[in-house]
């Protein structure tokens, strides 16, 4: 049996009271193939929305607006439901869940309330923006928890986990895109042929008190220092492929992972650049980074050294200085092609802070098995 089997009186009736035990696995599986389609919305509403402001002025009823309100709408929907009926969610889950999809929603009015006081926001990573991208992060995680703890172990688990670990990468990686559209957007500038509408290079030359010239549309398309690059692929992006490699427990998760992330870029790339909009420098270094994450792993299990606390934390410092190193040097041959600026000097005070977080994570999980590592 379905759900979708069942007649409309009963839709009605479970989403009302919830279903019954026979109705109950059904019910779980279309839940989360219905969050699977809100991320799918909010993701694609947000990736439009990136190269929105770099053409365009700010609206609030732009369509990739829009479009990550309809994913909105139904990620609430769904939030109400499970925890009217407890399907698919145990505390933690629900608390995850209400905590991100309340955040978020606080954030809009707040994001909105900010437009209006001080202008364009030319920056995506502004503590209104932060709250949007925290909310979101801490909803993927409720969701991840409730599928996991509802699903049996095997191959549907270890795809829903790393879906949901690749909305949770594409979430930590959407403020970073503000210095992959601005780099190349600077270059147009500067060629003469800027992507931007002279409107909203005025405006954003307007709030700092000058012409339309380099020093303003610089501070439009780089607003911040050329070290929040780096520090946040290694620190934030890098922490979240461990994370996914220890709680998807499959290996080569961050590669594959970062693969599919960098597959989806390309392909908005091209359909984005296609109908006018401005290209990205899309970040191939991070898939050296995410190589030498599971090499870490890879080589934790197999000397055995993952069996014990010291050995974890010896995989987590020598794979957080492997992972900076390999990242950093992704970026260098990325420069010839298309990057953002980046302060090489900050990766060593990155993979500090990538080893603390390794650490964090490691110790407080069991060793890994013979059955995760295959």
């Amino acid at each position: 049996m379905t759900i979708l089997t069942l007649p409309p009186t009963d839709w009605a009736r479970i989403a009302i009271s919830g279903p019954t035990e026979e109705q109950r696995p059904a019910t779980v599986l279309l839940v989360y193939r219905l969050w699977l389609v809100a991320f799918i919305l909010k993701m694609l509403g947000s990736t439009w929305d990136m190269s929105w402001h770099f053409k365009w002025l700010r609206d609030d009823l732009a369509p990739p607006h829009l479009l990550n309100t309809v994913g909105t709408v139904l990620a609430v929907a769904l939030a109400i439901f499970q925890v009217r009926t407890g399907v698919g969610v145990d505390k933690r889950a629900r608390n995850l869940i209400v905590a991100g999809t309340g955040l978020f929603l606080l954030a809009i009015p707040i994001d909105v309330l900010n437009h209006r006081i001080n202008g364009l926001d030319i920056t995506a990573w502004s503590p209104s923006h932060a709250l949007l991208y925290i909310g979101t992060a801490l909803m993927i995680l409720g969701v991840a928890h409730g599928f996991g703890i509802s699903t049996a172990p095997g191959r549907v688990r270890t795809v829903g986990l790393s879906l949901a670990w690749f909305f949770f990468l594409e979430n930590v990686l959407f403020p970073s895109q503000h210095q992959e559209y601005g780099v190349l957007s600077l270059k147009a500038y500067l060629a003469g042929t800027p992507y931007a509408e002279p409107i909203l290079l005025k405006f954003a030359a307007d709030q700092i008190g000058r012409p339309v010239d380099t020093i303003a549309i610089t501070n439009f398309t780089l607003p911040v220092d050329s070290w929040v690059y780096p520090l946040w692929l290694v620190g934030a992006a890098m922490l979240t492929l461990v994370a996914a490699r220890i709680f998807v427990g499959a290996r080569w998760t961050a590669t594959i992972l970062t693969a599919a992330y960098l597959a989806y870029r390309c392909v908005v790339w091209g359909l984005l650049y296609g109908t006018g909009f401005p290209p990205s420098a899309v970040p191939f270094a991070l898939l050296a980074g995410a190589a030498a994450v599971d090499v870490a792993f890879l080589v934790g299990a197999l000397s055995g050294a993952e069996r014990t606390l010291p050995g974890r934390v010896g995989v987590a410092v020598v794979g957080a200085m492997l992972t900076a190193s390999a990242l950093g040097a992704g970026l260098y041959a990325q420069a010839e092609l298309a990057a953002p600026p980046v302060r090489y000097a900050v990766l060593p005070l990155a993979a500090l802070a990538l080893a603390a977080g390794w650490i964090a994570l490691t110790v407080r999980r069991a060793p890994v098995s013979e059955s995760a590592e295959g």
